[in-house]
């Protein structure tokens, strides 16, 4: 079985999960083995050279694809989705952020990721956060990903299940490895997975009707 992995800091407790889990090395080292961008991701997950991944929610809407009730959900400000105000400029590594913008009918520079999260914590006054601009326009949560499925449906429906009922807690040592390599202070990794979610519920499914109905308009 492959599963794509996104290498972001927001995922960060489902690889732990992954880690400690029961499952076999080769299924482990596959995961690091398909690690990318959610932009690489959404390809191999489309071409079927991965079984499974957190794909991006506006490449999740498509016909014969199969979303499970986990994902990357923003509470509310999300500080690793961001938009400068200028010249128009999608990141590339993106694909439901750079659609989210156009929703919001923001213009400027698209930043996501870890990139972003740093950005944001070094001087935050300069962007947008759209997790945050989308909450206050709604009152509802956005949906970033969902864990999708090409095969074995069943093994990562309970997977799914099983880390909604899990809590995870990172080890130190995980923490401070994230921190010396993504360059953010490992308290800031800790405030920052606070505003993430990962189980879609009621609200989270409202969320994702509404924003595909407005980016079809756009697209």
């Amino acid at each position: 079985m492959l599963f794509g992995k996104i290498d972001y800091i927001n995922l960060l407790p489902f690889h732990v999960f992954l880690k400690r889990s029961s499952l076999s090395f080769s299924f482990k080292s596959a995961c690091n083995h398909n690690k990318a961008v959610p932009s690489t991701i959404n390809k191999k997950f489309k071409k079927r050279r991965v079984d499974a991944a957190f794909i991006s929610s506006i490449e999740s809407n498509r016909k014969g694809i199969t979303p499970l009730n986990l994902g990357i959900v923003a509470k509310a400000e999300v500080h690793s989705v961001l938009i400068k105000q200028g010249e128009p400029k999608n990141d590339p590594a993106s694909a439901t952020s750079n659609v989210l913008a156009h929703v919001l009918g923001l213009k400027g520079e698209v930043f996501i990721g870890d990139r972003a999260l740093k950005l944001y914590l070094e001087n935050p006054e300069v962007y947008t956060d759209l997790g945050k601009e989308w909450h206050e326009r709604f009152g509802l949560p956005f949906v970033f990903g969902r864990l999708c499925v090409n095969h074995h449906q069943t093994f990562y429906k309970k997977l799914a299940k099983h880390f909604g009922q899990t809590r995870i807690k990172i080890p130190m040592y995980i923490l401070n490895a994230y921190a010396k390599e993504r360059g953010i202070a490992p308290c800031d990794i800790k405030a920052y997975l606070t505003l993430i979610s990962y189980t879609i519920g009621t609200k989270e499914k409202k969320a994702l009707k509404l924003f595909f109905k407005k980016a079809k308009k756009i697209l």
